[in-house]
């Protein structure tokens, strides 16, 4: 009787562990095709949101910003980002994603939605991507992208040189004014980013770096913000 009893008890346990087996395999699962999900979704988001912008750029150095073709791009990724922007606040509202699930690609089209996005937009995420770079979650660079974003949103030098503007006034492309430009490439360096000459000769449509410029640039920066203070 002994012996049933214990074969009984036994079976149980099996079957026990068996379920847990079992069980644990369905989470992993569920778990894997939740990432690939998470990942495609921003694989269709990237498109989304560069494709207009490549073109767009390509239309305003072609035929400027008063052409149909310029216009037409213009209104499809306005279109595009006021979407795919509901889609990355969704993705976030319980946390900045694991990056074992999204990869460096996914954590760049995140941040390339939110760069594209309002003032506030960006000042608001700041502390999350703050705490994911932390958590080894979000390259350093990407948050340095973002912080020198909100730099230049505020009219303040940024820090690592990441940020291009279009001037008006010569209707040329230049450097937004840096902090210490003498420094910049040391301060790249420390989080993972090429020179500034680099950065600018990989560029679409490459710059040339003159520090000797940028440094002058800076000041006569410094000097007018001093003055409207």
């Amino acid at each position: 009787m002994n012996k049933v009893k214990t074969g009984i008890l036994l079976s149980i346990l099996i079957l026990m562990a068996c379920g847990r087996k079992i069980e644990t395999k369905e989470q992993k699962q569920s778990k894997k095709s939740t990432s690939l999900d998470l990942a495609a979704l921003l694989d269709t988001i990237w498109e989304n949101e560069q494709m207009p912008i490549s073109k767009r750029d390509s239309a305003f150095h072609a035929y400027g910003d008063e052409s149909e073709e310029y216009k037409k791009y213009q209104a499809l990724y306005k279109k595009n980002h006021q979407l795919n922007e509901q889609k990355i606040a969704e993705i976030l509202k319980d946390g900045w994603p694991d990056f074992n699930e999204i990869g460096e690609q996914g954590n760049l089209t995140i941040c390339n939605v939110l760069q594209h996005s309002s003032p506030e937009i960006r000042v608001k995420y700041l502390p999350l991507m703050r705490k994911a770079t932390k958590n080894e979650q979000l390259s350093p660079w990407l948050l340095a992208r973002t912080e020198d974003r909100i730099a230049t949103d505020c009219g303040e030098l940024q820090v690592y040189g990441g940020q291009i503007k279009y001037y008006p006034e010569t209707e040329t492309f230049d450097v937004w004014p840096i902090v210490d430009p003498e420094n910049v490439d040391k301060r790249r360096a420390e989080i993972g980013l090429e020179p500034m000459a680099q950065f600018l000769k990989d560029r679409r449509v490459p710059l040339e770096w003159n520090l000797e410029e940028q440094i002058k640039r800076t000041a006569e920066f410094e000097s007018t913000k001093n003055k409207q203070e």
